[in-house]
């Protein structure tokens, strides 16, 4: 038994076949002087063989996976296309008189770092992105082929990795499920194995040392465990939970069209999506979410040379507004900075990035950048229900700065003859402990709270989630971080607000039952949590949820309140 990351759920059972990963062999000799220019029409040549590739690929994954999904090798050729990374594995060449393949080893190998060494889990995972591309045009450099992923037999892949042109390249209908020694939850495989519905258990370590083509193995992406060769007692326990899961997926796609409403009707919230572009809106509103908790508006600046123009945003932000309506729509203003940073903004180094000048702070000292995209929010508000809300508030200056640039855009757009709704509403992040203590008084500032856990937790606890040393820390049922969560809740409904959670917790289904019980009046997460987090809503009554929060402010520890969240949802026959 192996145990790794839960990535996509569900149970497979199946022979394994291993991706084997070909041995790359740089060529680290110095060249001569006069050898520069053939190794630069070496890379050329491998850059358009690549970009060759890719284009066969993407077109592949648009008949079989859809526009949408094929996307994100629009970033690949960005890699392939982008002059600073071309001109850097050319001057690495000249002036240090290094082959092709070690100069692109190199480059590659460093945009890894960066990206590996951020703290934002998403763009930490991009690394393995960068790398496909590096990889690819190494292989082409030295004639190495590429895996092969067409499938005769249905297989569950077992590899170190998977890359985004792997997982384009399968025949899809083959597949059972995914396991990897490498990755976490927002990883492409973890993120992939969701979008085809398939269950997937990342960050194995050493999963491909312990298997071989044509072994039996059980893929248990609920608990994050896969089995090797399993005895007939486990195989016939794993049948049946098979079965009683897919029974469990066919049920929760029944509530797709029906509201969080506990079974005694005594409260219902609101379930939202989470998401990142325009094309997140299909998985939304296909898992039933009834409006967006929070649109991450950065990936409009990234991937791109320059800031994005007024006209780019409203495009963008008026795409999800038109596809949501008439669901609400909550438009988190530029969160760039810390692990964050763009290379057409001048951005200093700093000792402590996730402590220094981030989001609304580096906002409110580039008012232009804000202004230009609170105009575009507001010129897509007439469109459908958009709410404003700034990032990583920590009291109460910053939001009355940030209004007043609010306000300018505003005055600007009357004095232009341009319609917006002059009542939209305004809300901020709660994501530094600050806010959440003096939430009695941001209260009064604004029209609603949004809970960001990820971030609340590690200031909270001052642990970096990412940190294997300390990762164990990170606790979202931490007594602290309950109380900060009650008392934002118990200070928006004294001043006759609401508060709203888009970070991970709000799709922890450990938390559900006490976020209920609390108050919380909606939940935003990735939409492939909703149904399940929706049944629990169902199926439980308010009073239970209460109570099941108030035992939960009382305890001492998280392994006991987690012991007793495990002991109430059995007791209603809810799967944890």
């Amino acid at each position: 038994m192996l145990k790794g990351v839960a990535a996509s759920p569900g149970i497979a059972i199946g022979k394994v076949h291993v991706v084997k990963s070909h041995q790359i062999n740089i060529n680290t000799e110095v060249i001569a002087q006069d050898d520069t220019d053939a190794q630069i029409k070496r890379f050329d040549e491998a850059i358009a063989a690549s970009k060759l590739q890719i284009m066969q690929i993407k077109e592949k994954a648009e008949k079989e996976l859809g526009t949408d999904e094929a996307r994100i090798f629009d970033a690949h050729f960005m890699v392939l296309e982008d002059p600073v990374f071309l001109d850097e594995v050319k001057a690495k060449i000249k002036t240090e008189l290094i082959t092709a393949d070690n100069a692109v080893s190199h480059v590659v190998n460093n945009y890894v770092d960066i990206f590996s060494n951020m703290d934002d889990e998403y763009m930490k995972e991009r690394a393995a992105d960068v790398k496909d591309v590096g990889d690819r045009i190494i292989k082409n450099l030295l004639g190495i082929p590429t895996e092969s992923f067409f499938f005769s037999e249905e297989v569950i892949i077992i590899a170190r990795d998977l890359t985004p042109s792997d997982t384009a390249q399968m025949n899809k209908d083959k597949v059972l499920a995914f396991a990897t020694d490498m990755g976490g939850r927002t990883s492409h495989t973890a993120i992939m194995a969701r979008s085809l519905e398939i269950p997937a258990v990342v960050g194995l370590v050493n999963a491909t040392d312990k298997v071989q083509d044509g072994d039996i193995a059980i893929v248990d992406g609920n608990k994050g465990i896969v089995y090797i060769n399993p005895d007939e007692t486990i195989l016939k326990e794993y049948e049946k939970l098979k079965q009683d899961y897919l029974e469990y997926r066919k049920n929760l796609r029944e509530l797709k069209d029906l509201t969080a409403e506990t079974r005694d009707k005594l409260r219902t919230v609101e379930l939202a999506a989470n998401i990142g572009t325009p094309r997140d809106v299909k998985g939304a509103l296909e898992n039933g979410a009834e409006g967006v908790g929070l649109y991450r508006t950065e990936f409009l600046y990234m991937d791109r040379d320059e800031l994005p123009t007024e006209e780019e945003q409203y495009k963008a932000y008026r795409e999800v507004i038109e596809k949501m309506a008439p669901r609400p729509i909550i438009i988190r203003t530029l969160d760039i900075g810390g692990d964050k940073k763009l290379p057409y903004l001048d951005m200093p180094e700093e000792l402590n990035p996730f402590l220094g000048w981030r989001a609304i702070r580096m906002c409110l000292d580039r008012p232009e950048i804000l202004k230009t995209q609170l105009r575009a929010i507001l010129r897509a508000s007439v469109y459908g229900k958009a709410k404003i809300m700034y990032p990583m508030v920590s009291g109460l200056e910053e939001i009355r700065r940030a209004n007043a640039v609010l306000k300018e855009a505003k005055e600007e757009l009357k004095a232009e003859g341009i319609p917006f709704d002059e009542n939209i509403e305004v809300g901020i992040m709660v994501e530094i402990p600050s806010a959440a203590v003096i939430a009695d008084i941001l209260a009064k500032e604004v029209d609603f709270f949004s809970i960001g856990t990820n971030d609340l937790i590690q200031y909270t606890l001052a642990v970096d989630r990412m940190n294997e040393h300390i990762s164990h820390l990170y606790e979202p049922l931490h007594p602290a971080v309950l109380r900060l969560i009650k008392n934002v809740i118990d200070a928006s409904h004294r001043a006759g607000k609401w508060t709203g959670m888009c970070g991970e917790m709000a799709g922890d289904t450990w938390a559900t039952a006490i976020l209920l019980g609390m108050g919380l009046d909606e939940f935003s997460m990735s939409a492939s949590s909703i149904p399940q987090v929706k049944n629990i809503i169902r199926t439980l009554t308010y009073e239970k949820a209460k109570q099941i929060a108030q035992e939960a402010l009382s305890m001492d520890n998280p392994e006991d309140i987690r012991n007793m969240v495990k002991r109430e949802m059995e007791a209603i026959n809810l799967p944890m």
